[in-house]
Formats: structure tokens, sequence, C-alpha cells
């Protein structure tokens, strides 16, 4: 479904992503683990075209996307749910949905919404109020259901309960395996480790833009360095 052949990525003359290797296989949910600055959220960029590589490769089922322009790999099926959850604060709820199917016809986005409302039941009941005025579970539940609007394939999501409290960071990662049981492919990006590597098939652990480890969750949760460094173990 997606991977990334040697991927090389900047900012200016930082080298971000040096020589990346990950796949995600169709119906996955795949994760990517790291502290801060080891490239996860650039992978993500990468992947839907905000940041284009400088050398490698990006595959979305076979055809190579790495340098097609962000709203192109929209309609090719890649959604980007990104940190910090970036919802349009002055727009409703209801607005927020359709911007986010703003590449579909009026009859796509009416069946999408009533879609996101049944998987979302807390944004049915909020349809009409603006988007910063929501509580952070609820902007985050507003940021995923508008990637969803895209209709997508392959689904992106950065740090997805990051700021949340625990109750609603269970409320959060139920829903993710809600969408990945409908089909959904996803690669997510996240620092509870414990939480990523319970829901996730597979994991990449990534250092200083490098993937320093892979393997099932399994074999991720078992590993000497994957307790330590990111489970909490001693």
């Amino acid at each position: 479904m997606l991977s990334l052949a040697g991927v090389h990525a900047y900012y200016g003359h930082i080298h971000a992503l040096q020589g990346i290797d990950l796949e995600v296989r169709a119906g996955e949910i795949v994760t990517l683990l790291g502290t801060n600055g080891a490239g996860k959220t650039t992978t993500l960029k990468t992947i839907s075209g905000l940041l284009h590589p400088r050398s490698g490769n990006v595959l979305l089922e076979g055809h190579d996307v790495s340098h097609v322009a962000s709203h192109k790999l929209v309609q090719r099926g890649v959604a980007h749910a990104p940190e910090g959850r970036r919802i349009f604060s002055r727009l409703t709820v209801l607005e927020n949905l359709q911007m986010g199917g703003y590449t579909r016809t009026s009859a796509e986005v009416r069946e999408d919404t009533v879609h996101v409302f049944d998987l979302f039941p807390r944004l049915k009941e909020r349809a009409s109020q603006r988007g910063g005025t929501l509580s952070g579970g609820e902007q985050q539940m507003l940021a995923i259901g508008r990637a969803l609007m895209t209709r997508p394939r392959v689904l992106l999501l950065d740090e997805p309960s990051l700021g949340l409290s625990p109750i609603l960071v269970q409320q959060i990662f139920r829903i993710i395996q809600e969408i990945n049981s409908r089909g959904m492919t996803i690669l997510l990006v996240e620092q509870n480790a414990l939480q990523a590597l319970a829901i996730a098939r597979r994991g990449y652990v990534l250092q200083t833009g490098r993937v320093v480890l892979s393997g099932t969750s399994a074999e991720l949760s078992r590993n000497e360095m994957v307790r330590r460094a990111y489970l909490g173990e001693d």
C-alpha cells in the first residue's frame, strides 16, 4: 500500500531524514516511535507531500509519489491529521468537515458527514458549534473526522493523544481501532508507545532521522531498548 525506500529529506541544510525505509501494508496499523526530533512528523510530511525528499522514493500502491503535490495526494487517497489538530477555529464543526470534503461532490460530502457523525456522536451534538470552543478531545475527533471526509485509503495520524486526559486517550485509541476495523490503513505517530503498540500490528523506531529498529508490536514490546526508552521500565 505505502512504502518509503531510502528517503532523505532536508529542512534547509538540516538533514532530517537519513535513508528511511518502511512499509505499511493494506489494512494495517503501523506505528512510528521515537523521541522529539527523531523524524516522525517529518516522515508523515514527506508522505503527504508537505515536504519532498531530496533522494529516495515514496511509493503509494506501487506508484512513485515522491514529488506529487499535497493536494494531489489527497485526491489519490492520502489523508493527514497533523500534530496540534489544526482545525479551523472560527468555523463550525460541520463547516470544518465540509472543508475536509472539498474534493468530493455535495452528495458525497453529505453521505460522508453522516458516517463521521456515526463514528463521533459528540461531533453531531456540536455540529453548529465553532471548532475553537471544543475541548481538546473533541478537537482531535474533529481533526480525524475532517481527514476521513476525503475518503482516504491511507490515514496518517500525528500524535492524536497529545495533551489529552487518560480517559480521552483511551477513547481516541478505541476510535482509531474502529476506523481500522472498517478497512482503513493507518500510519500512526505516537509518543504514548504503550498505547500505540497495543493497537498496531507493526512498528518502527526512529532516532535522528534513521530507522534503528523495526518489528511486530509484540517483538518491539519485548525489546529491552524499547522497554527502557519508551515504556518507562528500568
